[in-house]
């Protein structure tokens, strides 16, 4: 499956059976010798009173991850597909907390991400007591300015003339090894095109850079918006495609609306 680009296995483990390890998980990311995509995403039993499934999310490299945004809504169009989901407003939970899905017809879910959590050891983003619209770090790369916040996973994001020039793959994982970053994070470079309109480009942990990254569009929206860089509502350009940001307020949960995709159904031979 895939959601703007952003692309997943998905295994349904609901029969009890175990979720891959990591040798397991990096064979099936193989784009050349195995299935390939950006993570895996396994489906168990709720969790939650008035949930109707968990998932799970496995990076490619075997490691677990605590949200994803385009991969909330491959679950939530398997769910509905498979009977499971009965009605076009459900539940999921996923490694970072319970959301609530809004089936909007045509393969496009909005999905309730959360409440973004800035203090910095919320994130976790070490050296800095208070949370801030901006940090700045000298890395060997040179002086990086971003925003930080947690969608129940790390993000940083950087403020970018260019989305499509910006050097996502030199400051991307220099960012990640930084110590600021104990748990690693997703880098957003993101360009406001316009007061409700960003472009963006997501370098993840664990996987690299994505055509689309759900949870890292809605970490870019809420850093700009408490940046007074954009508006709390805004479409988000991917290199995969688009998705709409919802923010209403700072207490409020983020909600995101975005397409899926079932591509093919296979069975794995090791």
């Amino acid at each position: 499956m895939h959601g703007a680009g952003n692309d997943f296995v998905v295994i349904d483990l609901r029969d009890g059976s175990p979720p891959p390890d990591p040798a397991l998980a990096a064979k099936l990311a193989d784009r050349h010798r195995g299935v390939g995509c950006d993570q895996i995403l396994t489906i168990g039993p709720p969790r939650s009173a008035g949930a109707v499934a968990s998932y799970a999310i496995w990076n490619s490299d075997g490691s677990p991850s605590g949200q994803c945004g385009n991969g909330a809504r491959c679950i939530a169009a398997w769910l509905e597909r498979d009977g499971t989901a009965a009605g076009p407003r459900f539940v999921v939970d996923s490694p970072a907390g319970t959301h609530a899905v809004e089936s909007l017809g045509n393969g496009q879910y909005a999905i309730a991400m959360g409440v973004p959590r800035f203090a910095p050891a919320e994130i976790p983003l070490a050296g800095f007591d208070e949370a801030r619209g901006e940090y700045a770090l000298e890395l060997p790369e040179g002086r990086v300015v971003f925003g930080a916040v947690s969608m129940g996973n790390p993000h940083a994001v950087i403020e970018v003339d260019d989305a499509a020039a910006a050097d996502v793959a030199g400051l991307g994982p220099a960012l990640q090894r930084s110590a600021a970053f104990p748990q690693s994070c997703n880098v957003g470079f993101a360009q406001v095109l316009a007061p409700d309109h960003v472009r963006l480009r997501v370098y993840e942990r664990g996987v690299g850079e994505t055509l689309a990254c759900g949870s890292g569009a809605c970490a870019a929206v809420a850093s700009l918006v408490r940046r007074g860089r954009l508006a709390r509502e805004a479409t988000v350009s991917l290199p995969g495609g688009e998705l709409r940001i919802r923010w209403p307020d700072d207490g409020a949960e983020v909600i995101m609306s975005g397409p899926t995709a079932f591509v093919f159904e296979g069975e794995w031979r090791a």
